[in-house]
């Protein structure tokens, strides 16, 4: 069984294995794989695996023998899942490695804004305590979360796990889902968008990007947010209209944003977030803990063993 990983690098960049890949067949990993090289690097494989790297129609129907995509993430819409299900090419994600991963970076982006870790940290270096007149000083509002209100957008795995840190913290929990669980997890109250924006002293998003969640933060529904709350995004990038958000954290609208993801990855270098008052940008790494990694390396390696078995798990199409 020919096995290719077309863009293997962001998930072991070197720290981990690729060994039980191996085991079950003849594993080639390419580190990246541009464009124009995809149906090279995947021909005659009945196997092939990708991260970020595109499947389309056009692709997927010059690989005559393939016979299975896994995908190396949680999200798979870097695939034509309906040209593979009409193949009959079963199309496998990892569902839930780095739900823990990516709570506490919620949570990390949350304390920076609390207390701005990084801006205090700076000014330490730069000489602003050496020469304070007193024992300790601070530039910006420092904040206690005990008692705030955390709004979450989408409360399946990750959500939740960021509702158990927020009432950790002593924060009253609300929630909105398209599709609302039922029973409702202890400790959440149920509402909808608009009354959450209005609400909550932290927003953190956690839905799919849809059609339908598309710009889901846009202008009109940043005006509805507190001048002192925060937002996070560790989601998907266009879940939240740039521009609009960079408007509104420079007139102050809201207090800060910190942003794990951006609509466009990598970002052009002149994106208005980067400068935006109070704003916090990382490179997508809310998922990148190596334990995660591990977790997610290990699910690929066991959906594969499970399709070579006949029993494929976490098929997405």
């Amino acid at each position: 069984m020919k096995i290719v990983v077309l863009d293997g690098y962001r998930l072991n960049p070197g720290d981990l294995s690729w060994d039980g890949l191996h085991a079950l067949g003849e594993c080639t990993v390419h580190d990246r794989t541009p464009a124009d090289q995809t149906v090279a690097r995947a021909a005659g494989a009945e196997i092939v695996l990708t991260n970020k790297t595109v499947l389309s129609k056009e692709i997927l129907d010059r690989l005559p023998a393939l016979k299975y995509i896994g995908v190396l993430a949680t999200g798979y819409n870097v695939v034509d899942v309906e040209a593979a299900r009409a193949r009959g090419i079963p199309v496998t994600n990892a569902p839930e490695y780095a739900t823990q991963a990516v709570a506490q970076m919620v949570f990390a982006h949350l304390l920076n804004l609390a207390h701005r870790i990084g801006d205090h940290a700076r000014g330490v270096a730069e000489g602003k305590w050496t020469n304070c007149p007193d024992f300790c000083y601070w530039d910006f509002p420092l904040v206690e979360f005990e008692g705030l209100t955390l709004g979450i957008v989408g409360i399946g795995r990750i959500g939740r796990a960021v509702a158990a840190l927020g009432r950790a913290f002593g924060m009253r929990v609300i929630a909105c889902d398209a599709f609302p669980p039922d029973p409702v997890p202890d400790g959440i109250t149920m509402t909808d968008l608009d009354a959450l924006f209005r609400q909550s002293d932290a927003i953190s998003l956690h839905c799919p990007l849809t059609d339908e969640t598309r710009g889901l933060v846009n202008a009109e529904r940043l005006a509805l947010m507190k001048e002192t709350a925060f937002l996070v995004n560790t989601s998907r990038g266009p879940l939240v209209d740039g521009r609009a958000l960079a408007d509104a954290l420079n007139n102050g609208r809201i207090a800060g944003a910190g942003l794990d993801v951006l609509e466009v990855e990598p970002p052009p270098a002149d994106s208005p977030l980067f400068t935006a008052r109070n704003g916090y940008v990382t490179p997508h790494i809310a998922w990148a803990t190596r334990a995660a990694r591990q977790r997610l390396l290990n699910t690929v390696v066991a959906n594969v063993r499970a399709f070579l078995a006949g029993e494929p798990v976490n098929v997405v199409n």
